[in-house]
């Protein structure tokens, strides 16, 4: 069964040069090419807020745009100077951000590996909620989510959703136990994309 298309816009007409045009655009200084001949296969979910339990402080996108103040919180000093990226972060009310257009590799994955492939970074695309590790997400996220996930896999030939915890499972735990699979998997509405064994889809 095909999956459904986004209303009102062939899937096409969402995408231009890999930058999703639903999205607001915020290119990332931190990105690079993708190795030659790479099929972009993997969406990479994880959980991010800074400070950590704090929303809609912006801080999330100065850290993807190297513009955090490293003194402005004590838990910064933890990760001064850190330079990462992700495609897409989506807020808490579902307002979805891009800063690595799709084409290109972001740096969000890490040390990695799944399916058999290692590092992440150069075949998938990583979307960040905002949201706690191991804590609960809203509504609207899932929602952004699966039609952000559905529509990617329009555009590039997805295979595989999983979490950070999935790709680094010794370094990474999120976005945690408080992320509802099963809701995205039902949301999706696409059998022919694999997730992790664990996650079960009822």
């Amino acid at each position: 069964m095909p999956p459904a298309e986004a209303p009102g816009a062939p899937p096409a007409a969402l995408w231009r040069g890999g930058w999703y045009a639903p999205a607001t655009h915020q290119p990332s200084p931190n990105f690079g090419p993708r190795p030659g001949g790479t099929a972009i296969d993997l969406i990479v979910v994880h959980s991010i807020s800074l400070p950590p339990g704090e929303y809609g402080t912006g801080e999330v996108q100065r850290l993807f745009m190297n513009a955090l103040d490293w003194n402005t919180h004590p838990y910064y000093a933890g990760i001064r100077g850190l330079q990462v990226s992700a495609h897409f972060f989506i807020e808490r009310d579902g307002r979805l951000w891009q800063f690595v257009g799709c084409n290109d590799r972001a740096w969000h994955a890490g040390p990695s590996a799944y399916r058999g492939r290692e590092n992440c970074n150069n075949d998938s695309i990583g979307i960040e909620l905002e949201g706690l590790e191991g804590d609960t997400f809203e509504p609207a996220q899932y929602r952004a989510l699966a039609t952000l996930c559905r529509d990617i896999a329009h555009h590039y030939p997805v295979a595989h959703i999983a979490g950070h915890e999935h790709v680094a499972p010794d370094r990474k735990r999120d976005p945690g136990p408080g992320f509802d699979w099963p809701n995205l998997v039902r949301q999706l509405g696409r059998t022919d994309i694999a997730f992790p064994p664990q996650v079960k889809s009822s």
